[in-house]
């Protein structure tokens, strides 16, 4: 792809004086929690402006319907917390809210125990475990981005996640379990992407989005945090970081180069980075991007279930 991009002089204006990648933590050797950078409270944030900026001229009109229905359901209450709880053990409230999840519109669903690392800055998380949601998106309708087709797609699926989280976290409360639930795009008091990836739904891709063995990285994250007794599930390894480290597809395909082609140290932990002073300025005046996602070869229909197996084989004969 031609690297052509100019920001708007609006845009450059509101940049504050320290980097997004500092604020990230690029290189820093220490682990520590992350600082909120962005769909956060503007007040909270340095790139608030920036942010209110993208709200002003952004998302594009197919899109205001979607994101003002998922607000409703942000904004709606949960069901009442039940005074009786059944009696079941930590493996079948693992099993039965897995089935929940699934029955509630989720594609996917994993267990995790919270990590401090995970939570933003200023945020607190009592709960102790972090039930994460996956919600496929159609690849046909990704391939448009960052057109409007993509940007629809792309709301819908964080609509959807909001619907399954709220009937997942309500569905608990039934059970007598008090919960919380947040689905997209605003960011919530913790990071999901390092729970997804601890609740077995694959590897961190190049791109910065998870790499699942059958949905690919054609994915948007929900999630509830809960205190029901669960047990957590296993990272699953699929060879995607090995493949990710040879493919160039989304490292040539991003318009701004925001994609890195090595690893790098961030708060304490080395791995695939984006370029946020980039990506965020290019995504802004787009009203979304996703180019990364429509290049990567896992999305192909059909692609990642086979790949992950390959791949999956392949480093069992080593």
């Amino acid at each position: 792809m031609v690297k052509s991009f100019s920001p708007n002089p609006e845009q450059l204006a509101l940049l504050p004086g320290k980097s997004g990648c500092d604020i990230n933590g690029l290189g820093e050797i220490d682990i520590r929690r992350p600082t909120p950078i962005y769909w956060h409270d503007p007040e909270r944030i340095a790139h608030g402006e920036l942010q209110a900026w993208f709200y002003r001229f952004g998302p594009a009109p197919e899109v205001r319907p979607i994101r003002e229905e998922t607000m409703k359901v942000m904004a709606a209450p949960l069901s009442e917390v039940a005074s009786t709880k059944p009696d079941w053990t930590p493996e079948q409230w693992s099993e039965n809210i897995k089935a929940a999840a699934l029955e509630r519109e989720a594609d996917l669903v994993g267990i995790a125990r919270v990590r401090p690392e995970w939570i933003f800055e200023g945020f607190e998380v009592k709960e102790k475990w972090i039930v994460v949601l996956g919600l496929a998106m159609d690849f046909d309708e990704i391939c448009d981005a960052p057109g409007p087709r993509t940007q629809v797609e792309v709301q819908t699926q964080y609509g959807r996640g909001a619907r399954a989280s709220h009937k997942l976290a309500s569905w608990l409360q039934e059970q007598g379990w008090a919960a919380k639930f947040h689905g997209g795009p605003r960011a919530g008091p913790m990071l999901i992407v390092p729970a997804g990836l601890e609740a077995g739904f694959g590897e961190l891709g190049k791109h910065g989005s998870i790499i699942n063995r059958q949905y690919g990285s054609s994915l948007r994250l929900a999630y509830v945090l809960t205190d029901a007794p669960l047990i957590a599930d296993a990272p699953d390894n699929i060879g995607a970081d090995g493949f990710c480290t040879s493919c160039q597809l989304c490292t040539r395909g991003c318009p701004v180069d925001a994609v890195s082609d090595t690893k790098e140290m961030v708060r304490g932990v080395e791995k695939w980075f984006i370029d946020f002073d980039k990506c965020i300025l290019y995504f802004n005046e787009n009203n979304g991007c996703a180019v990364c996602l429509a290049k990567c070869p896992w999305n192909k229909k059909g692609t990642a279930p086979r790949l992950a197996e390959k791949l999956t084989k392949r480093q069992s004969s080593n």
